[in-house]
């Protein structure tokens, strides 16, 4: 357990889905919206930490933040639009999903530098984009698809399926995490730990002088590469394990009381809400 007061921190890393925005209410907490205003007035940078496109923050985008990573650390912008990192997967790995996907039954979002999309309106497809608040994507053609510029692939697959399919449909990617409807697909060596550690060296800030938040299991590399991780509430069971703290739910001000237990922040009765 890592102690309370650490003064040193300078960059905080936010996850968004289930850690600064709510699943439940689809909104941002009043208490998480002040927690980072005071943040950057204290001259901590405070950088988003996601597995979604560049383009599906809009949610996100009244609040201000230092930088954005994206696509689960693929995609690395800081706030005047200057693109510090950008990896895609491999273009075979893409084949061999659009291949399979002929002969299986298997759903998947193709995510790209400015738009999405997908192979079909599953189910499954259909609840993710209803679980997270986004516009259903427009239909890929699968006969002329981008296979030279996925940041991400979306795969509907069940846990039980993930090791197997990956190894032998896309097998110069990796995969995480934080729903069973469906697994994150990366580039091989992407993860939110390379994130952090080139948001990092843009800023001059040493690994030691950092915070992150987050309740998924594409969180994990992230969490365990800062000086303090704290997982949500709402987390897995994994992502707990391998934290150094564990808050309460983002519903009930997670953020804000975690920053305010390691002293980042002061508890006012202005600012502690419930």
């Amino acid at each position: 357990m890592t102690s309370v007061q650490n003064p040193k921190i300078k960059a905080v890393f936010f996850d968004v889905d289930g850690t600064i925005f709510s699943l439940k209410t689809k909104s941002i907490p009043e208490s998480t919206r002040k927690a980072i205003k005071n943040l950057r007035k204290k001259g901590i940078k405070v950088i988003v930490a996601t597995g979604r496109s560049i383009t599906d923050l809009a949610h996100i985008k009244h609040i201000e933040f230092d930088g954005f990573m994206t696509f689960n650390g693929g995609y690395c912008m800081t706030v005047d639009g200057q693109v510090m990192y950008r990896k895609v997967i491999e273009p075979d790995d893409i084949k061999n999903l659009i291949d399979y996907s002929k002969r299986s039954d298997v759903s998947f979002s193709l995510m790209y530098e400015d738009k999405v999309r997908i192979s079909n309106e599953s189910p499954k497809v259909l609840e993710l984009y209803r679980h997270v608040d986004i516009p259903v994507p427009p239909l890929c053609n699968k006969e002329d698809i981008d296979v030279e510029n996925v940041l991400q692939v979306n795969v509907f697959i069940d846990p039980e399926n993930e090791e197997s399919f990956m190894r032998e449909i896309m097998p110069n990617s990796l995969s995480s995490r934080w729903t069973p409807l469906f697994a994150d697909v990366n580039p091989e060596g992407v993860s939110k730990q390379g994130g952090v550690e080139y948001f990092c060296k843009y800023f001059n800030i040493d690994l030691s002088e950092t915070m992150a938040f987050g309740d998924g299991g594409n969180d994990i590399s992230m969490l365990k590469s800062v000086k303090i991780g704290v997982a949500m509430g709402n987390a897995g069971d994994n992502v707990k394990e391998i934290a150094d703290f564990i808050t309460e739910e983002v519903d009930h001000h997670g953020i804000e009381k975690a920053l305010i237990h390691f002293g980042l922040l002061e508890k006012t009765s202005a600012d502690l809400v419930g």
